[in-house]
């Protein structure tokens, strides 16, 4: 039975590996060079100081998938709003971790006081992260064409919302 939970340091090396995946094969990062253990240890030392949630799904005592947010921008007037990141491993696809492990981050989001989560999702073909960012009610408010250079192309960013908890009908104070 998937099991979802906070990400332990003993982690980092499945979360490394499936992060290395799509680096190298895939579009949804726009990063180029895969980041050691040590890189990921310290992004998600980061992510946690700042009080936000870094999770994991397992099956069996495998990881296959990693989900975390951080603030969508450093200035302290975007203290409510944050960005996920959403990963699984290659074999892990089509069987409703993703979706399970992106609503968990949601929840978890909403109680950090995040009131707007953004999705910053890497090419417009990229079908999978937009639906299932679509399926835990994340709305499409555009995209920003040929921002990105990877695998000798030009890629789009689409950019996708979802209210949490009051949203903006009240003062988060």
């Amino acid at each position: 039975m998937p099991l979802i939970r906070p990400s332990r340091d003993e982690d980092i090396p499945a979360i490394t590996a499936i992060y290395r995946h799509h680096v190298l094969t895939g579009t949804g990062t726009f990063e180029i060079d895969p980041p050691s253990e040590a890189d990921m240890l310290t992004r998600r030392a980061d992510v946690l100081a700042k009080g936000l949630p870094y999770l994991v799904v397992e099956d069996a005592g495998q990881v296959l998938g990693f989900a975390y947010c951080n603030w969508f921008k450093p200035r302290p007037a975007y203290r409510f709003s944050a960005e996920d990141s959403i990963y699984m491993a290659a074999d892990a696809h089509h069987k409703g971790l993703g979706k399970a492990l992106l609503a968990e981050l949601c929840a978890q989001a909403e109680r950090a006081s995040v009131r707007k989560f953004l999705a910053v999702i890497g090419d417009s073909d990229n079908a999978g992260s937009i639906g299932v960012h679509r399926s835990v009610g994340f709305t499409h408010v555009g995209i920003i064409r040929s921002c990105g250079w990877k695998f000798d192309r030009w890629l789009d960013v689409v950019m996708m919302e979802k209210t949490l908890g009051a949203g903006d009908r009240t003062s988060p104070q």
